[in-house]
């Protein structure tokens, strides 16, 4: 009996770490996908590629300098995907298991109707939407508001030359946590150079955590929304409202679509 046990656990653990393995480079490959992280990866892979063949080919000068710059790499590695590191922890030990907190469609309505009147009249605006990872560090940078959702309470926040009117919304748990918010800016080389503060912040926050953020443009009165470190720019009414059921609503409620389809090839 005891050598059965001890030939399944022999045939069992290297399956085990296999697929332990696996779900991490998976999860990292997902945490980087579409960010410049995921062109120093590829970079990095060739360099290792190319310092085991030196290793093969006993180029002895070649490989010392290889052994060297290798050696630091691991400093380098961590400077690098520092932001993805972060992003990836805040995930962990932010993440609710047991119950996730969505918009209502009542609530994005409001939200619609409220940046359709913003857009409109040409009036700034920039509006988090919390999901699984907490934006608690950038709320307690505003106003405390705790109110619920109302289009004539979001619209008087971006009045222009008002205090609140530069920060950022961020609800949560469909109610208005607290205006007047700093977000971080993407620091993404990429971007359009066109791009604004408010845009740049939206990147931004969506490059940190997995929140939602509507955008309205105060030169054009266009709307753009972030999710994901990409930015989706022009969007009509329908359109916006279409994105936000599919991002925030519970998925036993909503058809099965592909999240990224209305994000795709739009960051510039």
């Amino acid at each position: 009996m005891g050598q059965l046990v001890e030939f399944i656990l022999e045939v069992w653990k290297p399956v085990v770490e296999i697929t332990a393995i696996s779900i991490i480079f998976y999860y990292i490959l997902l945490s980087i996908r579409g960010t410049l992280a995921q062109q120093v990866l590829k970079g990095i892979i060739v360099f290792f590629v190319a310092f085991m063949i030196i290793q093969k080919l006993h180029f002895e000068t070649i490989n010392w300098i290889s052994t060297k710059v290798f050696a630091i790499s691991v400093i380098g590695f961590i400077i690098i995907f520092q932001p993805e590191i972060r992003r990836a922890l805040a995930h962990i030990g932010e993440k609710q298991f047991f119950m996730s907190m969505y918009a209502e469609e009542a609530v994005i309505d409001v939200l619609v109707r409220a940046v359709s009147g913003l857009s409109m009249k040409k009036i700034g605006a920039l509006i988090a939407i919390e999901r699984e990872v907490g934006l608690k560090d950038y709320i307690e940078s505003g106003i405390p508001i705790n109110s619920r959702v109302g289009e004539e309470l979001i619209q008087t926040i971006f009045i222009p030359n008002t205090p609140l009117h530069d920060g950022g919304i961020v609800i949560t748990n469909n109610r208005i946590s607290a205006a007047g918010c700093l977000f971080p800016l993407s620091s993404n080389p990429t971007l359009s150079k066109t791009l604004g503060t408010r845009h740049r912040a939206a990147i931004g926050l969506s490059e940190e955590t997995d929140s939602v953020i509507i955008v309205v443009s105060e030169e054009t009165g266009s709307i753009s929304l972030a999710s994901n470190g990409v930015l989706t720019r022009d969007m009509d009414d329908a359109r916006l409202k279409r994105a936000l059921l599919n991002l925030l609503e519970p998925s036993s409620n909503k058809p099965a679509k592909n999240n990224r389809m209305f994000f795709r090839k739009n960051r510039r």
